[in-house]
């Protein structure tokens, strides 16, 4: 065993990775070299602690992150290193469930459904349901069905809740309906993973109790990104030995909006009273100026465990500040200093980056960045596994794999097309329900379907089709199998002597999937075709960054965390922009501290070099807006700047005068909080006056800033009509129909 290993650490570092027994919270800084600690953590267990590699549980939350831990350990710890697990919490219940779910009435063949899968069947519940999708959108209701499985809410718990609620009421129905559905096809969503684990767990504590006894010590990474069925999770295999260490930065948790609850990391002492805390300030990455303004900014929110990084690096180049006319020449100036910089060999385009609030600013700085002739990628782009011929490809893998799995096997039923029209495919889809069967169990007894006569033939040749690829497999494995499916279907043939633009790149894109399945055979001991399949469902938009391209990467700052460069450029500083308005206009004071913690982890990406740039005029969503630089760069000392933010002449829409609440002073003087009654009456706009509109209670309408909605009340006031909205990304909004100007979708 490599011995010497902990020398290498800091203080506190050291202090973490040899407190082994008991529960621990690392609350590891932005940069404070936390997988380090880990890594070294598992080795001092191992070889001083007498800990078996069997006994340990490393959790991550993206295959990149178990990807570089499990590379660590090998070499740290080398032989029975692989005894670890090392993994996602996706692919740790996966693996969980692959050996028991039997035990909840699936076959452990399971498919998992991806975003567009999910979206297909819940546009067949919908349907069944007779729920109009433009009143009620797939997105919402599976937004809604997302949230409720992160809090634990099956589908009786929240009919229950929604009584009363009309829209709730409906995707009560639909969550029930569409559990239904999946289970019949064997499958499951990405919430169902961890929520299924769950369920076995407490439902055959035999199978928790091995597991506990299995992972007597567990270890969980970025434990601020954690929703409650993680905690839950965690809880119930932590329970009987109480050997949990998380790691992680309160003032980094920004996924609300996918359901992390910071609380599971600010309360974890109440949790566990006997918990032992060390913090990790010492910064690696940055220069002492950056996180002396990182630190400034983050100071600001109330829900934080106090710390402040620092480093030995040095103080570093101030923060630049640059303030621009308009969002081109924001752009313009970005693509031109990068270019400059890197032309004169300062930098390579790999070292820097461009991030932003929201994907819609990123058009004006590709423009620029192609007018510059500088080289780029924009990380969020379309997943390789997402694109249509990566899709049919693996839905034929699907199909031979889990015949059940219903979305599959209607995706390739007509693909190359084979004349079975959607008159007949209803039809099947139809005795499939009524029969409680799966679809492709109904296509086996074609004959028995009314109506279906005439295309009995060519049902029945694809039905045998699967079939024999399903012999293949056991004899020529998953190679076999894909180049016979391209060579069957005609699927390539028909690509290249199409005239479509793209044909060329999709016929490159399956000759890569092809070089995946080679490699996942040639790498992996126990390959299977569901072990494939569930590898591939399992991989995240990050885990696709190319690190050695040599190209700039524009990305939104949710995207960047985890990752880090030496010139980092944040476009958009402006309130209204970051922070958005949604979150400015939002009744929970969190939501801005939650704008708050990305701009930290925006700053904290930066290595060397930290620009800010923000424009006096933006074209948002079709309107011409004037906003005041952001709040965020006003929180960070002048000192620490090469420029002064100006200070604004007038009152500005989104300052803090005009959003916190005050109580009404004298007419002269005073003002009073705005809400969104009184949005449109603040000083220069008119009184309200009454509104003819074409709408009625159940509609479904479209505001200009909030988006589209469900119109739940409309009532009558003194000068003009309320109207009450539950917007699918805001919640409930009650507005004078005037100057809401809804119109109806």
């Amino acid at each position: 065993m490599y011995m010497g290993y902990l020398d290498s650490l800091n203080s506190k570092q050291r202090e973490a990775a040899t407190c082994v027994d008991g529960p621990l919270l690392i609350l590891a800084g932005a940069g404070s070299g936390k997988t380090r600690v880990l890594i070294h953590r598992i080795a001092y267990m191992i070889d001083e602690y007498n800990v078996s590699p069997w006994n340990i549980l490393a959790i991550t939350f993206t295959n990149k992150a178990a990807g570089e831990m499990r590379e660590r350990v090998d070499k740290m710890i080398g032989q029975g290193a692989d005894s670890i697990w090392v993994a996602t919490f996706h692919a740790t219940c996966v693996r969980i469930l692959r050996r028991h779910i039997d035990l909840l009435g699936y076959d452990t063949g399971f498919s998992i459904y991806d975003t567009d899968d999910q979206k297909t069947v819940m546009k067949g519940v919908l349907n069944r349901l007779d729920i109009d999708p433009k009143v009620m959108r797939e997105k919402t209701v599976l937004n809604a069905i997302s949230s409720a499985k992160d809090e634990l809410i099956d589908p009786e718990e929240f009919a229950e809740n929604s009584k009363g609620n009309w829209k709730y009421e409906q995707i009560a129905r639909a969550y029930e309906e569409y559990q239904k559905t999946l289970k019949r096809s064997n499958a499951l969503d990405f919430d169902d993973i961890i929520v299924l684990t769950i369920e076995l767990f407490k439902k055959h504590p035999e199978v928790l109790d091995n597991y506990r006894e299995r992972f007597r010590y567990i270890m969980v990474d970025e434990y601020q990104d954690t929703n409650t069925a993680q905690f839950e999770l965690i809880s119930l295999l932590a329970g009987k030995y109480r050997n949990l260490c998380v790691v992680g930065d309160d003032d980094q948790s920004i996924y609300k909006f996918r359901g992390a609850n910071i609380s599971n990391i600010l309360d974890f002492e109440k949790v566990y009273p006997e918990a032992k805390v060390i913090k990790l300030e010492q910064n690696y990455r940055s220069t002492q100026n950056i996180l002396d303004a990182a630190n400034n900014v983050i100071k600001n929110n109330s829900a934080r465990k106090d710390k402040a990084l620092w480093t030995d690096q040095g103080k570093g180049s101030l923060v630049h500040l640059r303030q621009f006319d308009n969002a081109y020449e924001e752009a313009d100036f970005i693509a031109g200093d990068i270019r400059s910089v890197c032309r004169k060999g300062e930098y390579d385009y790999r070292q820097c980056a461009v991030l932003y609030r929201t994907n819609a600013q990123s058009r004006i700085l590709e423009e620029a960045f192609v007018r510059d002739g500088v080289t780029y990628d924009i990380v969020g782009g379309v997943n390789f596994y997402a694109r249509k011929e990566i899709k049919d490809m693996l839905a034929y893998l699907k199909t031979v794999d889990n015949a059940v799995d219903d979305v599959a096997v209607k995706r390739i039923i007509n693909i190359p097309r084979r004349g079975i029209g959607a008159t007949t495919i209803n039809k099947i889809s139809d005795y499939a329900a009524d029969n409680d069967i799966s679809f492709y169990d109904a296509l086996c007894r074609c004959e028995e379907i009314p109506g279906v006569q005439k295309a009995v033939k060519k049902l029945d040749s694809f039905v045998n089709m699967i079939r024999v690829f399903r012999s293949k497999l056991e004899v020529y494995g998953i190679k076999g199998l894909i180049d016979d499916i391209i060579e069957t279907t005609g699927y390539v043939e028909e690509l290249r002597l199409s005239d479509e633009d793209d044909s060329v790149d999709r016929i490159e894109n399956i000759d890569e999937l092809v070089t995946k399945i080679v490699n996942y055979e040639e790498n992996t001991e126990e390959n299977s075709l569901s072990g494939f399949l569930e590898e591939v469902a399992l991989v995240a938009d990050i885990d696709g960054v190319d690190s050695d391209a040599n190209k700039v990467l524009l990305m939104t700052l949710h995207a960047a965390k985890g990752l880090e460069f030496d010139r980092v450029y944040i476009a958009g500083c402006e309130d209204g922009v970051f922070p958005s308005s949604m979150a400015i206009f939002d009744e929970d004071p969190t939501a801005v501290e939650e704008e708050r913690r990305l701009a930290y982890v925006g700053i904290t990406r930066a290595k060397k070099e930290l620009t800010l740039t923000y424009a006096k005029q933006r074209m948002l969503r079709g309107e011409t807006q004037y906003n005041a630089v952001s709040r965020f760069v006003k929180e960070i000392p002048v000192e620490l700047m090469d420029n002064r933010p100006p200070k604004a002449r007038t009152e500005n829409f989104f300052s803090d005068d005009y959003i916190e609440k005050r109580e009404e002073s004298t007419p002269t003087t005073g003002r009073k909080k705005i809400s969104f009654l009184d949005l449109d009456s603040r000083p220069g706009s008119k009184a309200p006056i009454a509104t003819k509109i074409d709408y009625v209670v159940g509609d479904r309408v479209k505001h200009m800033k909030f988006g589209e909605g469900v119109v739940t009340k409309i009532e009558d006031a003194p000068k003009d009509k309320k109207v009450t909205v539950i917007f699918d990304e805001l919640g409930q909004k009650v507005m004078y129909a005037g100057f809401a100007r809804l119109t109806k979708v």
